[in-house]
């Protein structure tokens, strides 16, 4: 067995996990995790990249103490978001959080200068206020865009400052709206109708291949022996997460379930029709030439937020009792549309829960067992919405349905997914996003060999799995959908 490490960054933690792989064995243990909070200065919310970078670094040092110096390292993160680099590849502040309000009403002058229908067309993107090229287009006319001669997404960035080497990641370089997923090039199309420089994104590489080497600066910093290579995987967490979905055949459907819910299926091909842009459909490039077709929803964020705010008011919750108590409460009480854009923002999520209730004639929950069995419900209601739709929209059937990610630590979310979707539910693994990255890295090492179907028949025979079957009447769940406007 030989050894990897992958850093898995989140919208509110890091982790840098340690792995062996080979043999037909496949572990992984937290070497480190540490907290991500974004920070807000002169009125905009930015991402704290130098502190990310600093537990990147204690992590690499933690996971050689743990399993010594390993073969590769691999970066995954969330999407869309960036920091521009000027001619001496100096970063040129930090970057800017997806949820920032810089972005708002900047759709329309997006869709100014390309139809909302022909941006589709080209990319295969859903619309959503944060999109890369929403920020673009919102940076653009500032000293600052106008200083910068490169853009290098999250997880690019973090690894340029590991090996002095830019590039851009496919799979999240798909995520920016700017990429065509027909050819895996950057569109030109969008490029020259939204004013944007083609050059301001460094090369396209795979995953699986080199993207540098840790500098003389990193090794020494975190007391590895070199040389250990850093490899490009998917480096959207969610492209590595569908990497370690342990399906067996095609016909699934996957939720990888973390602050955001990725619902939808793996395709051979982009659906671009007209249909599916209005279903909010996205098409992002996944591993060895796939499609992730899914459709984004809001997820645990709608959980972590009221949590947050209990604690606030001094009244912290236990996610367990929380959870025992919401069992209790009768299914399909109270029901809010999870992709509702009044959620987006952090703070006081109980209060906007209760007016989006009140809105839609909806019973207000009034005990925090109530309210979290409004969230757990509603999500449900959503994922079968993406599921149905998902498979309607690329003819693609469905026999299962896959959450992982934190979301499948959830018991009574994944029940009621299951009996919403009327179909078997299997959770785990939690760590899919790691297990992919460490995947891609030990394939490209000739630690273990095959397809994506081979990978995922080591994650099954290797990770603790869960089985859900759909219990109650399907018909309570259709109709629990015309309750909300659509």
């Amino acid at each position: 067995m030989r050894g990897f490490v992958a850093v898995d960054l989140g919208a509110s933690s890091g982790r840098v996990l340690a792995g062996r792989v080979g043999g037909g064995v496949l572990t992984v243990s937290e070497a480190h995790r540490f907290a991500n909070r974004p920070v807000r200065v002169g009125g905009t919310l930015h991402w704290d990249v130098l502190g990310l970078y600093a537990g990147v670094l204690d992590g690499l040092r933690a996971a050689g103490r743990v399993g010594g110096s390993p073969v590769s390292v691999g970066i995954d993160s969330w999407a869309v978001d960036f920091g521009l680099l000027d001619a001496d590849g100096v970063l040129l502040g930090n970057p800017v959080h997806y949820r920032d309000a810089r972005t708002d009403g900047v759709s329309e002058q997006v869709y100014g200068r390309m139809d909302a229908a022909d941006l589709y067309a080209n990319t295969g993107i859903q619309h959503a206020s944060f999109n890369t090229v929403h920020q673009l287009v919102a940076a653009s006319g500032t000293p600052q865009f106008a200083a910068a001669r490169q853009a290098l997404l999250i997880p690019d960035l973090m690894s340029y400052w590991l090996t002095g080497v830019a590039g851009t990641e496919a799979t999240n370089a798909s995520t920016t709206q700017l990429l065509d997923p027909r050819s895996g090039r950057w569109s030109s199309a969008v490029m020259d109708a939204l004013g944007l420089d083609p050059g301001l994104f460094p090369p396209l590489r795979l995953p699986g291949e080199a993207a540098g080497a840790l500098t003389a600066e990193v090794l020494a910093e975190t007391g590895l022996r070199g040389p250990v290579r850093v490899t490009a995987v998917g480096s959207h967490d969610t492209a590595s997460a569908v990497v370690g979905v342990p399906a067996d055949g095609s016909r699934f459907a996957y939720i990888s379930s973390g602050t955001w819910s990725l619902v939808g299926v793996e395709l051979d091909a982009p659906v671009l029709t007209e249909e599916s842009r209005r279903a909010n459909f996205t098409n992002e490039l996944g591993v060895d030439g796939t499609v992730r077709y899914l459709r984004n929803v809001m997820g645990l964020w709608l959980l972590q937020e009221c949590m947050r705010y209990w604690d606030r008011l001094g009244r912290p919750q236990s996610l367990e009792r929380l959870l025992d108590e919401a069992a209790q409460v009768p299914a399909l009480r109270s029901l809010v549309d999870a992709a509702d854009p009044a959620f987006l923002a952090p703070g006081d999520m109980p209060d906007r829960i209760a007016a989006a209730c009140r809105r839609a004639g909806e019973p207000v929950p009034e005990t925090p067992g109530e309210m979290v069995r409004c969230i757990v419900d509603s999500l449900a209601l959503a994922y079968r919405g993406a599921v149905l739709d998902a498979q309607r929209l690329a003819a693609h059937a469905v026999d299962v349905v896959h959450i992982v990610g934190g979301g499948a630590l959830n018991t009574l979310l994944c029940q009621v997914t299951s009996d919403a979707c009327g179909l078997p539910v299997v959770a785990g693994p939690t760590e899919a996003a790691a297990l992919g990255n460490l995947l891609i890295q030990a394939r490209a090492a000739g630690s273990v060999t095959g397809s994506l179907a081979d990978l995922r028949r080591l994650l099954r025979e290797t990770q603790p799995l869960r089985r859900y079957e759909p219990c109650g009447d399907a018909g309570d769940w259709a109709r629990a959908a015309d309750r909300l406007p659509v």
